[in-house]
């Protein structure tokens, strides 16, 4: 019997998921789809991490759909609020019945004979292995492992008599209350996790080997108050998306320009909501430029408040290794702790980990080019969303899934059935994401290469890639058209 066919699939039932699904709904009516979630439940991310505080590190009028207003008071929000609304979204337009759960898949291969995917999958729950056909693969899959976070080995853990947690696996019945805690990290997951441990445990201590740029951002945007006092939500969500948009925008752009005196600004800030004493230049003083990584967000200054409060305190070292009640620095100096939380960062996995090949022939990710961000040289009727490093992740993922579907209705109106990106006559060795983060690092051999110049650069800049991408010609140097083989064709291969 043959596998089951739809026209398009979807890989990853999270916020870009289920955002391609609901564009799929609303712009392509007549076409099939089906999404495969490996999972057993809607919400990707914000399913997957429970540990205390997990909120979005950026504002919601952003994260959010463009096509379905974020209407939370909060700007920045709570992870279980983010479910919500992505579920809530799946629900409203109609994409929930799509959705095939437990479903890993494990390889897609293409079949030029056909012009369609051979997707096989595994089911997480019963074990068993399927097969679905497709004419369009989009993956949006995100990029990090979803079994295991980043981990390394620390010198003599194994002497801890205490608890050591990963963030990415935080214990249902964790209760931090009387307990000594020591937060290893400096990036936007020991920042949130600090100040919500603060409230029931004896003491918080974050201990970073590297400071990080933090800035305080409101909770409640004033603007969205005001405006949805006055407006419809559909009138006054892309105000304030656009604000915001502009507003990273133009610190990002500063940054790179102006990095000294944008490094000055955020240290000014910061000065002015830490405690007396505090050593600036230890603690909050990194050794890059703003935005080299990103940058982290606290909602109403939530950490500097606990830091205040004498309920947390900062500390800047590097481990020597665990004992027996703790950790001892290099300097020496030795901090206690009852639990020690591993917040160090993500691994990155393309696609899931799933394999690509093409008419049996596998395809090697890291030899391939970007195209637009979205698609990859060599590889027909395929798509990837990998969000901005320097603005909310859905931004790009609206608009490579919005793309996807205005390529689809050309394509149809032409008669054509497959598009196949090129690479740059010229070449490309950029690698894919120009971000200093140690995650990023680790893993950028995975990562196809960009070019030097559009349609192969990544621009990190949503108003450029919204002219690009929205009005942008569906037809240029970086991408070849072709009909569907004939049957006889079909028949000889």
């Amino acid at each position: 019997m043959s596998p089951e066919h739809v026209d398009v699939l979807v890989i990853g039932g999270g916020l870009s998921g289920i955002g391609a699904a609901c564009h799929l709904q609303v712009e392509c009516p007549d076409k099939s789809y089906a999404v495969l979630e490996s999972r057993g439940a809607i919400g990707g991310t914000w399913d997957l991490f429970r540990y205390p505080g997990i909120r979005s590190d950026s504002d919601m009028f952003t994260l959010g759909y463009a096509f379905r207003p974020w209407t939370g008071a909060k700007a920045i929000a709570d992870g279980a609020s983010i479910r919500g609304y992505i579920q809530d979204t799946a629900r409203e337009y109609g994409v929930e019945e799509r959705i095939r759960f437990h479903h890993q898949v494990l390889s897609a291969d293409w079949s030029s004979a056909e012009a369609r995917w051979t997707v096989t999958a595994r089911r997480t729950d019963t074990g068993e292995t399927v097969q679905l056909t497709c004419s369009w693969l989009s993956v949006c899959s995100g990029y990090y492992r979803y079994d295991e976070g980043f981990r390394p080995e620390f010198a003599g853990e194994q002497r801890f008599t205490g608890e050591i947690v990963h963030p990415q696996h935080w214990p249902e019945d964790f209760d931090a209350t009387g307990k000594r805690i020591v937060v290893i990290g400096s990036g936007a997951t020991a920042v949130t996790l600090v100040p919500n441990l603060a409230d029931d445990a004896a003491h918080v201590t974050m201990l970073q080997r590297t400071p990080s740029y933090i800035m305080s951002l409101p909770g409640t945007d004033p603007l969205a108050e005001l405006l949805r006092r006055r407006l419809p939500a559909k009138v006054a969500y892309p105000i304030v998306r656009w604000k915001n948009v502009l507003t990273t925008t133009a610190l990002f752009q500063a940054s790179r320009r102006w990095p000294d005196g944008v490094r000055k600004l955020i240290r000014r800030l910061t000065e002015k909501q830490l405690p007396a004493g505090v050593d600036v230049d230890t603690h909050f003083n990194p050794p890059y430029d703003p935005w080299d990584q990103r940058l982290c967000l606290v909602p109403d200054g939530d950490l500097f408040r606990t830091l205040r409060e004498g309920a947390a305190s900062m500390v800047t070292g590097r481990i020597a290794t665990f004992t027996e009640t703790g950790i001892e620095l290099e300097s020496g100096e030795h901090l206690d702790a009852d639990v020690i939380v591993s917040a160090t960062g993500l691994n990155l996995l393309a696609m899931g980990g799933m394999t690509l090949s093409l008419d049996g022939t596998p395809v090697d990710v890291s030899e391939t080019v970007s195209y637009k961000g979205m698609m990859l040289s060599g590889v027909p009727n395929f798509s990837m969303v990998i969000g901005y490093t320097n603005a909310s992740w859905t931004l790009k993922a609206d608009l490579i899934n919005r793309y996807v579907c205005r390529l689809l209705q050309h394509m149809d109106a032409r008669g054509l059935a497959v598009s196949t990106p090129v690479a740059p006559p010229e070449g490309a060795d950029l690698p894919f994401l120009d971000l200093a983060a140690g995650y990023v690092q680790r893993s950028l051999a995975q990562l196809p290469k960009q070019g030097s110049r559009t349609p192969w650069k990544l621009h990190q800049n949503y108003i450029r890639d919204v002219r690009m991408m929205r009005r942008g010609p569906l037809e240029d140097e970086g991408i070849t058209f072709s009909a569907a083989p004939t049957r006889a064709e079909r028949v000889a291969a």
